[in-house]
């Protein structure tokens, strides 16, 4: 898609006015406003950015504040899947290390690397929050807890056949209200 195609959806435009809604000022409806934007292209190109700074009234940096502190946001095309394993002290004292390993063998990359069929991409990330549930994956909005060479196993065979499997937290639905 190049930067002069960027739509969205009449759906996910509307999911952004009802978010500005819900909150005090449109400035506070950024994070969810980004995820209405990830859900549907997978990424915030440039001109999600534009848009975002017209429906919401803040800055270019702004935006790019949010983008770039949080691991979940992208603002370039990813992989199909992106696996973020968490290695911080808390995971890697529950098993991180030896999970990523075998993340690694089963999927012919290491951390840090996408699949030659651009199917996965593996990357480490410093800390999910779900510090008592490790070791743990993100992938999009899913979080995947108190993993096992196993489990892993399961959650790529389902990810190959096209679908997301069922995590243990999901973030809610923008404009789901509770």
């Amino acid at each position: 898609m190049s930067e002069n195609s960027f739509t969205l959806s009449a759906e996910s435009l509307a999911q952004i006015e009802a978010l500005i809604a819900q909150y005090p000022t449109k400035a506070s409806a950024l994070m969810p406003c980004i995820w209405v934007i990830m859900d549907e292209v997978g990424h915030v190109p440039p001109a999600g950015v534009d848009l975002l700074m017209s429906k919401l009234d803040v800055s270019r940096a702004r935006i790019y504040e949010v983008l770039t502190f949080y691991t979940m946001f992208r603002t370039e095309p990813q992989a199909d899947y992106t696996l973020q394993v968490c290695h911080n002290i808390s995971c890697h004292i529950m098993g991180a290390r030896p999970l990523i390993a075998h993340l690694e063998k089963r999927l012919g990359v290491r951390l840090g690397e996408t699949t030659p069929d651009n199917m996965f991409a593996l990357e480490g990330v410093e800390c999910l929050g779900a510090c008592g549930m490790g070791p743990c994956l993100q992938l999009g909005k899913h979080l995947y807890e108190h993993l096992t060479n196993e489990k892993v196993d399961k959650i790529l065979e389902s990810l190959r056949k096209g679908i997301v499997p069922t995590a243990d937290t999901d973030r809610l639905p923008a404009g789901s209200g509770e």
